[in-house]
């Protein structure tokens, strides 16, 4: 059997930024340190940082008064930030910059008088902070269904803005289907899908038609990781979202001679390696690593 290894995968800037903001945040004040929803989307990581002693709520009155907490690469509303403030919690802000980009884009089109239509998933961390950026002034479209139906107050003064872990096929649909509905639509200068769902998912596009499976190493909320099952799907092949070696099924590789192996961008690099293990062990599988995309993006820590 031959394994593709995709490049770029797995840990994103803002992933690892997070993660080394924690990091650092339990090695200056110890432990119990508190985060506000998980650090980012994955369960080996979240696990990992739970064994150091870090705490992960959902609610901040499950945070005593006084304590650090670190908000999440997804982000979070100003009502939270007041929330913190008002509990004298000492708050140290991981998220991601990509994500802060959409929070001002949110807070500048409605400032301006536009009703922001943000195309996302319903329920997601990011898009509930994103959201709360703008209460009253911006709607979720999940859909191009719901693209074709929504009403706004004034069709001349609309704008969009994005999630940053869709699908890119699938926000371009949409994005479609708002500027044939709102033809003086606007969106942000510059794409609100960050850079690393798109690396990831493009060399998945490009690789996928090649192979008879594609493992992608990532846990089951994450975003970015669905879509990159999604996306091999799309090329007729079949997409396996996996958490790690343990889900791994020996039934799948029947008939397999090829199989693209990628990680979501919330995915450890460690997870991959033994996926890889694994299958070499039991299939005698050569490696290969494919991707032309080199990453260099670097996000600096916050402040402690």
């Amino acid at each position: 059997m031959r394994i593709i290894l995709a490049r770029p995968r797995g840990f994103c800037a803002g992933v690892n930024m997070a993660i080394e903001a924690l990091e650092s945040a339990v090695a200056l004040y110890g432990t119990p340190i508190y985060v506000y929803h998980e650090i980012v989307h994955n369960k080996w990581v979240v696990n990992w940082f739970r064994r150091q002693g870090v705490v992960f709520v959902d609610r901040l009155e499950e945070v005593p008064e006084g304590s650090h907490v670190l908000y999440s690469a997804h982000g979070v509303s100003p009502e939270i930030r007041r929330e913190a403030d008002g509990r004298w919690l000492k708050t140290i802000d991981a998220t991601c910059p990509l994500v802060t980009k959409v929070h001002r884009e949110a807070v500048r089109f409605a400032g301006q008088g536009y009703t922001v239509l943000l195309i996302g998933h319903a329920g997601h961390d990011e898009v509930i902070g994103t959201i709360g950026e703008v209460p009253g002034a911006m709607h979720l479209v999940e859909t191009a269904e719901d693209a074709k139906r929504i009403e706004v107050a004034d069709p001349s003064r609309v704008a969009y803005l994005t999630q940053t872990t869709l699908s890119v096929s699938d926000a371009a649909a949409i994005i479609e289907c708002l500027r044939e509905r709102f033809p003086g639509i606007v969106g942000p200068a510059h794409d609100d899908i960050c850079y690393a769902t798109q690396n990831r998912q493009e060399v998945v596009r490009l690789l996928a038609p090649q192979c008879d499976l594609v493992l992608v190493v990532g846990s089951r909320n994450s975003s970015n990781s669905r879509r990159l099952t999604e996306m091999a799907q799309a090329c007729g092949v079949r997409g396996v979202l996996i958490d790690g070696p343990a889900d791994i099924e020996l039934g799948w590789f029947a008939g397999v001679e090829t199989v693209l192996v990628t990680a979501g961008a919330s995915a450890p690099e460690s997870l991959v390696q033994e996926c890889m293990r694994m299958l070499q062990e039991r299939f005698g599988a050569s490696v290969e690593t494919a991707g032309e995309r080199e990453e260099r993006v670097r996000f600096a820590p916050p402040k402690m």
